[in-house]
């Protein structure tokens, strides 16, 4: 781009470069003009169809500045359709881009709403897990607290002794039994149920040995295993001998004791694995229950206790037979003396009513008598006779 004064000469064009050709070599000829003056004579001839060439050039310079005119219109009617075009284009442009902002303002207030509403649900199933994760916190603890109850002899037997009050006390009614009952040898009973002779009071123990099933469970390897088998058969023979020796007291407690196992995997495992322990309980007249066999065996106590004590009311069950005998014997003789009563009544009503008919025919007959009207001199005392029928 050369830029004179206010004319830019862009050096791309084709008519320029022409135009500048075209220039250049005027002033080349001119150079050669001013050079060969001396000869102009001799070239004059030569300089004749330079002439008629540069001529012809000034025409086709002309032609070429003509086709840029044309050239020049056509651009700005090109420029003028471009600018419809691109007038057109942007509207089409900004009609989309206001259905595209409407279509995205609906999707987008229909995804916010979507949105909105899968966040509720989302805090809501947050909550719920909060709420879970707060229960299992809780059981987590009351977990831990069961183990720390298990853990101490003590408690353990405060754990077995509350199992076992439920089941009694579901099973039977509430003078049957007692918690916490001392004998006469000065023990205290877990719960005592007061079964009539025979058998007598029946001693139920809550403790069990938790710890030696506890190894048992850890143990690991046949060896390991058949040492902790021998340790809690011990265990549990030595809790049988101190049941024996402590509850079964002749003439007070029934010939035999129950040891209550809170737990029926224990239960299970003494008899899967040591039946000769369970057989020995039944030697010492110990019966190891578990909560399911301690209910059943607590069921049958109460057919036995139902038996008993209709077997204690049957003499006053008798007492109030012969008492309702002897009122049925008060009600059959007043039944005869009103017998009597009402057939003497009926006889005093019979004779009423012959009295009351037999005073009827009098009365009618009196009706139809007839009387004589008696004579002015005649005596006061004069009987009027009566027609003879």
């Amino acid at each position: 781009m050369i830029q004179l004064g206010e004319l830019e000469i862009s050096l791309s064009d084709p008519l320029t470069l022409l135009a500048l050709g075209a220039a250049f070599a005027v002033v080349l000829l001119l150079i050669l003009v001013m050079r060969s003056g001396a000869a102009a004579n001799r070239a004059a001839r030569a300089v004749e169809p330079i002439a008629h060439a540069m001529g012809s050039l000034g025409g086709r310079v002309q032609a070429l500045s003509d086709g840029q005119h044309q050239l020049a219109g056509g651009l700005a009617s090109v420029s003028e359709l471009q600018s419809k075009s691109q007038a057109q284009m942007l509207e089409v442009m900004e009609r989309r881009l206001e259905e595209v902002q409407k279509s995205m303002g609906e999707t987008l207030h229909g995804t916010s709403t979507r949105t909105a509403r899968s966040l509720g649900e989302l805090q809501q199933r947050l909550e719920q897990i909060d709420k879970a994760q707060a229960n299992i916190e809780k059981l987590s603890g009351d977990v831990l607290g069961l183990q720390d109850i298990l853990s101490n002899k003590q408690r353990r037997g405060m754990f077995g002794e509350i199992q076992l009050n439920d089941i009694v006390s579901k099973a039977l009614p509430s003078d049957a039994y007692s918690f916490q009952t001392t004998l006469s040898n000065g023990k205290r009973a877990d719960c005592l149920i007061h079964l009539p002779n025979p058998p007598g009071p029946l001693v139920i123990d809550a403790k069990f040995p938790l710890e030696a099933y506890e190894a048992l469970m850890a143990a690991n390897g046949p060896e390991a295993i058949k040492r902790a088998m021998r340790e809690l058969g011990a265990a549990v023979k030595v809790h049988i001998n101190a049941i024996a020796s402590r509850y079964i007291i002749e003439g007070e407690t029934a010939d035999g004791a129950l040891m209550f196992l809170p737990s029926e995997a224990v239960y299970a495992e003494l008899h899967a694995r040591l039946p000769e322990i369970v057989r020995y309980g039944f030697d010492m007249r110990v019966w190891i229950v578990s909560p399911t066999t301690c209910m059943a065996t607590l069921n049958t106590m109460r057919a036995v206790l139902k038996d008993a004590r209709m077997r204690e009311q049957a003499g006053a069950i008798r007492k109030a037979l012969k008492h309702l005998h002897r009122d049925v014997e008060i009600i059959g003789e007043r039944a005869d003396k009103l017998e009597t009563h009402l057939r003497q009544a009926g006889d005093d009503v019979t004779g009423i009513l012959t009295a009351t008919a037999r005073a009827g025919k009098r009365a009618e007959r009196l009706d139809n008598f007839d009387f004589e009207e008696l004579a002015p001199d005649a005596p006061v005392d004069t009987v009027v006779p009566l027609p003879r029928r």
